[in-house]
């Protein structure tokens, strides 16, 4: 006789025929993970068998044969099918001997709690879902807060009734699985009181981009399906996971320790992006009447803090690296923190089925060719460009006004929209994040999101032409109108090899795991100023002196941007230096030099807080910038705070593979004086592996190249302020453009120059300026001469490269 009911701990992988992918995974990580750190609450599973009798008991197979079979003919909608199939199971018994096992496998689950009326979680596992090349992921029900004999019968009645949702049918339809072929398992597990903690997703690879290096966590305070459903803006943490030092040492030592204090032991503190979510409600345990839950608003605290701390985001991210190792294959997870006992629990696992379904060298790139008005951003889900006209749809209610090939706006999406979703364009929605349910379904059907905007269904209007943009990096645009944009298709697999190294300029954080599919050699450019005006917004000084800030609208900007930091200072060190850390991660462990601040003071004086710290200039050009500022007293505590953040993402974060490199440095004099700030303030060039560059891009640094060498480990040549400089000509103004050219003879002169005499002196010399992007022919002359790298614009780097392999061979006479 089958058995109906099992203990996690009896099942594995191998049982997914009789206990469905959700509760064949749970016992897994029981069986094979527990022991090793990762924490899983105790439960049971019904099986298949049990499924298949239940049917048969109550003789219902042909009635919901015979309601698919109409939905398939037309002679019903959907919505008539599975209302009819779900009250078939409604209306039935289990029968006696499967219900006797579920209840006594009940009492004994409180029994190893210690409590008499024990609170479960009832979720639904079906055959067919958690594959790999198909989720399920919110397909049927979850029943949250189950407590008592009846409650969970009846709740075990709802599960099978739930295999027939609207939106489980619709997914079977697109999938091509055969519904009655499908049987359902009901996973019942001791509730984690994450009612009054928190819980959250987590993700073993980045789900936007593909970056297979990072954990992707989100987090939101009470129960995790306000996560799930979208319904919130949660908290993002991401983890570069090659240093998580001792992974699975690391969540041994989690399991052992108690609450908050478990923590990342020795080792790198490798968190890379931390954003606050609005967490605007949390779902909790209901008091009284017939639901378990109820959602309410959360409180100004709740909404202006992290709900997960840094020795937390560690453990879950090691617990990630162990499930994916043992899986071997990128993992989707589900967490809960026990309020009470401040425990994490893993409490869900199973295959992410997008980015890991994607394999070779070939990828799209998409590029928008114009510009324009921005209606709304969020998170971007997926990589490219929709255009279409706005249908914005308020409830499921109104689902049926959809227009095929719309962008689809709404305030949130979840498993009831499937329908639609795959008939759109595009989806906009106003709540949820990257993790939510709804962006993994769009991440499925493929269709680009922009997701957690916050006011797409009060900005967009009914019929509005709008072009949605996920090919930006990790933030989402809705741009008014139709723009124009291409489609580029690439094979990475017939890149030819170069001997010179060939690297990439990142700018941004967002867009730095856009790009990680390159070959790139390293960054040769990661601009400090870009992360600054982007992320941090503020001055420096305004920071380390904000009495000093007289606009007093500024001042209040100031303050909200660094609520939660004690000192001020530390949410410019950490914003920093995360930001440094996201563009580092792609590369690592080759070389990302990372150039100090070159802002001039014009744009110094935009920042919030500039004004009291900026003094206008003629020729801002050529003013107080780069090298000059970092040891003079006007500026010398904001430099300060970019060593700070150097220090702590090489040292704490651990990407030692970061160069820094100082721009715009005058007389070698000046160069000693910046050498010994820096020291000054903990970056010490040669102790711990640091290399220190400086940017070739004034005539005096070539004249005197060999004076400088001494105090740098390399040069990167800045063609654009060399030209500059050169030639007399500003690079800025429009009535010279014609003049301006890195192409000029006397400025390829100085180049070569600078080439020879970094060669001679021993140290290594490379070209970030944007000359080799626009012109073949001068990648062409810096492999003639012998340069060690050009680094490359990203959208640039697929066509050059072919350019600088054909120059090396002509240069050596191939």
């Amino acid at each position: 006789m089958p058995e109906h009911v099992k203990w996690f701990e009896e099942i594995g992988m191998g049982d997914v025929p009789q206990v469905g992918g959700k509760n064949a995974s749970l016992g897994e990580l029981i069986q094979s993970l527990k022991a090793g750190g990762v924490r899983v609450p105790d439960g049971f599973a019904t099986t298949a068998a049990a499924y298949r009798t239940f049917v048969a008991a109550n003789g219902i197979e042909a009635a919901m044969r015979s309601r698919i079979l109409a939905y398939r003919s037309g002679d019903a909608s959907l919505r008539e099918t599975g209302d009819a199939i779900r009250e078939l199971f409604l209306a039935s018994d289990f029968p006696p001997e499967i219900a006797d096992s579920i209840r006594s496998h009940y009492r004994e689950l409180g029994r190893r709690a210690g409590l008499e009326r024990l609170s479960v979680a009832v979720r639904s596992s079906a055959t067919a879902e958690d594959l790999p090349d198909a989720s399920f992921a919110g397909q049927q029900e979850t029943f949250l807060n189950v407590a008592g004999e009846r409650e969970l019968m009846d709740a075990c009645r709802r599960c099978y009734a739930s295999l027939f949702t609207d939106r489980a049918i619709s997914y079977r339809e697109v999938k091509g699985f055969d519904h009655l072929d499908v049987a359902l398992s009901i996973g019942v597990q001791r509730m984690v009181r994450s009612d009054v903690g928190a819980s959250g997703v987590m993700f073993s690879i980045d789900t936007d981009s593909g970056f297979p290096r990072a954990a992707v966590i989100s987090a939101a305070w009470g129960l995790g399906e306000t996560v799930v459903q979208g319904t919130i803006n949660p908290d993002k943490y991401l983890v570069f996971k090659p240093l998580l030092a001792g992974a699975a040492a690391g969540a041994a030592a989690g399991a052992a320790a108690e609450g908050p204090s478990e923590g990342p032991g020795e080792g790198p503190s490798p968190i890379i992006e931390k954003t606050l979510g609005s967490k605007a409600q949390k779902m909790v345990y209901s008091r009284g009447g017939h639901a378990r839950t109820r959602t309410v608003d959360t409180s100004d605290a709740e909404r202006r803090a992290f709900v997960l701390a840094d020795a937390e985001i560690l453990t879950l991210a090691r617990w990630a690296v162990s499930v994916e190792e043992h899986y071997q294959r990128p993992m989707d997870m589900e967490w809960a923190r026990d309020g009470e006992t401040g425990e994490l629990f893993m409490v869900q696992a199973r295959p992410e089925t997008v980015q890991s379904q994607k394999t070779g060298p070939r990828f799209t790139l998409h590029h928008l060719l114009e510009t324009g008005t921005v209606l709304a951003t969020g998170a971007a889900i997926g990589d490219s460009i929709a255009q279409g006209t706005a249908c914005v749809i308020r409830s499921a209610a109104d689902i049926d006004k959809f227009r095929d090939g719309a962008i689809l706006v709404t305030e949130m999406t979840d498993p009831d929209w499937v329908p639609v979703m795959k008939r759109a364009a595009g989806i906009v929605t106003d709540h949820g994040g990257p993790t939510s349910h709804a962006a993994i379904v769009s991440r499925e059907l493929g269709v680009p999101a922009v997701v957690g905007t916050g006011n797409a269904t009060a900005v967009l209007a009914e019929d509005q032409a709008v072009t949605l943009s996920c090919a930006e990096g990790d933030t989402g645009r809705v741009y008014a109108g139709s723009l124009a944009f291409e489609a580029e298709e690439v094979d990475l697999g017939e890149l030819p090899q170069t001997r010179t190294k060939v690297m990439v300029n990142i700018a941004s954080p967002a867009a730095a795991f856009q790009w990680w599919r390159l070959p790139a050699d390293g960054v040769g450019l990661a601009r400090m100023e870009f992360i600054i005006s982007a992320l941090i917004r503020v001055h420096p000084m305004a920071l380390v002196h904000p009495e000093r800030v007289t606009d007093l609208q500024e001042a209040a900007q100031i303050r909200e941007l660094t609520a939660g930091y004690a000192d001020p200072g530390d949410y410019f060190v950490e914003t920093l230096a995360r930001g440094i850390a996201k563009i580092a991660a792609p590369y690592y462990p080759n070389p990302v030099i990372v150039r100090l601040s070159d802002f001039k003071t014009n744009e110094y004086a935009h920042l919030l807080g500039g004004a009291s710290f900026e003094e206008a200039e003629e020729n801002p050009m050529l003013g107080f910038r780069g090298a000059s500022r970092y040891y003079d007293e006007r500026y010398r505590e904001g430099f300060a705070l970019e060593c700070r953040a150097l220090k702590r993402v090489r040292e704490r974060l651990g990407f030692r593979n970061i160069i820094v490199m100082v721009p715009f440095c005058r007389t070698p004099l000046e160069a000693d004086k910046v050498l010994a700030v820096m020291a000054e303030n903990g970056l010490v060039r040669g102790e711990h592996g640091l290399q220190v560059y400086m940017m070739c891009e004034i005539p005096s640094n070539v004249v005197l190249a060999e004076q400088f060498a001494t105090r740098f480990d390399g040069f990167s040549i800045g063609s654009n302020d060399l030209t500059q400089l050169v030639l007399g000509v500003d690079r800025d103004s429009a009535q010279l453009a014609a003049l301006f050219d890195e192409r000029d003879e006397a400025v390829m002169s100085m180049i070569s120059e600078a080439i020879r005499k970094a060669h001679a002196a021993g140290i290594k010399i490379g070209i970030c300026g944007q000359g080799p992007s626009n012109h073949p022919e001068f990648a062409a002359f810096l492999v003639g001469e012998g340069i060690d790298s050009i680094s490359l614009n990203p959208d640039s780097y697929l066509r050059t490269v072919p350019r600088i392999a054909e120059a090396e061979k002509l240069a050596s006479g191939g």
